[in-house]
């Protein structure tokens, strides 16, 4: 194939790592179905709620076996495995609500769904990888943008679906709808020739080639490798905190800035905010990403480490709901950037050919952190968690700052 139809393949995969992020992160909606599934089903709220425990549980253990899968199976085996998961584990919800039975939806929708979802979300990331040297921040913000928006999108579509058919069928219609244009987009996926790069590109000697890849077995070996699972750990840490307590800290603005009591008022204005802010979750995906093909991986978590601890340090005095809803837009923003840069960064640390795994067992951080931040924001008062956001955004600038490349065997060799 020519280098000019190989330069078309690339973005055609490009928009078919996007549709599939976007439907994967549709998992983030599941706020959108707790109210309608206690009202049909007459489960507890707090019951409903472990269903997604459960599936983001799941989806952290299984996306470091999809990264395993991806590297010996190729992307198209393990995305259609994904896809099939993902849908088949969906309809199972729907079948669990219709007739009532909230251990098989933990089983469907919990488990199945989860692993389809974990073992499809690195396939893209590390197929464009693969296929954008050149471009490897803004093509890996794409994708993550993708998932980020998925949970939107779903949020703007399903209610209406929910009113009209009820929410049994609504899994129905979008376990459908998931299986078919997943496996459609899976379908496509592959990895670019062997030793190909795009036209009048040369890697930069700041990362490390597809030649001078490091192993799984070698990554975890060094010391960067946990330097990178410790930079994503507490960037999530902090961001996730944060947004399992941003609408009940806005309220809180709120009333005092506007001196409004109504908890009815006051709740849909802090879901406001933290609607506004969980756009720019993924608008910050892209433009961080596309930062650090500007000034270095290295460089933006640097940046987005020392002004988020500043803000987390400043967020309890701020009074003004606009002052506030600007700074959470942007401490969400980086909460995506730092999923968008870490798949580049390892990739210009531990060189593209075994990414999939390296990067896979990166995402263990994730869901670790998920439960730190949660176990934080919870247990701690206000300042307190922020405060201890601020603590860990410190740290990760300080192992940003001495982050260096790792020196490959053969490196020591010349």
């Amino acid at each position: 194939m020519s280098d000019q139809n190989l330069e078309s393949r690339r973005w055609f995969l490009a928009i078919a790592g996007v549709v599939i992020m976007l439907i994967l992160g549709t998992v983030y909606a599941w706020s959108v179905f707790v109210k309608p599934i206690v009202v049909a089903q007459g489960w507890e709220t707090k019951v409903v709620q472990r269903v997604f425990m459960l599936i983001i549980g799941v989806i952290g253990v299984s996306a470091a076996f999809g990264g395993m899968l991806v590297d010996k199976k190729g992307p198209k085996f393990v995305a259609i495995m994904g896809a099939i998961f993902y849908g088949v584990g969906v309809l199972l919800g729907g079948v669990a609500l219709h007739v009532g039975n909230f251990l098989f939806l933990l089983f469907g929708y919990g488990l199945i769904a989860g692993i389809g979802n974990g073992l499809a979300y690195v396939v893209p990331i590390a197929t464009l990888i693969r296929w954008f040297p050149d471009k490897r921040g803004l093509i890996t913000g794409l994708a993550v943008m993708g998932f980020g928006f998925g949970a939107f999108f779903i949020g703007k579509i399903i209610p209406d679906i929910i009113n009209k058919v009820g929410v049994a069928n609504a899994f129905f219609i979008l376990g459908g709808v998931y299986l078919v244009l997943n496996l459609l987009a899976a379908s496509t996926l592959k990895n670019p020739p062997a030793g190909w790069l795009p036209k009048g590109f040369q890697p930069a000697a700041s990362t490390v080639s597809a030649a001078d890849s490091f192993s799984w077995t070698e990554a975890k070996r060094t010391r960067q490798w946990y330097m990178l699972w410790c930079m994503l750990f507490l960037n999530v840490t902090a961001g996730m905190g944060l947004l399992s307590k941003l609408s009940p800290m806005a309220q809180e603005v709120i009333k005092t800035a506007q001196n409004i009591d109504d908890p009815a008022k006051l709740a849909v204005l802090g879901g406001g905010v933290l609607a506004t802010a969980s756009i720019f979750n993924g608008l910050g995906r892209l433009f961080w990403a596309a930062v650090s093909d500007k000034i270095g991986r290295k460089g933006t978590y640097m940046t987005m480490f020392l002004t988020q601890a500043i803000l987390y340090i400043l967020l309890p005095q701020i009074s003004s709901v606009l002052v506030f809803t600007i700074i959470a837009c942007y401490l969400l923003a980086c909460l995506g950037g730092g999923f968008a840069v870490m798949p580049a960064f390892a990739a210009d640390s531990f060189g593209p050919a075994y990414i999939g795994r390296i990067y896979g067992f990166l995402l263990t951080a994730w869901g670790a952190a998920g439960v730190v931040g949660g176990f934080v924001f919870a247990e701690f008062n206000k300042q307190q968690s922020l405060f201890t956001a601020a603590g860990c955004l410190t740290v990760g600038f300080i192992i940003a700052l001495l982050f260096t490349r790792p020196k490959h065997v053969s490196e020591y060799k010349q």
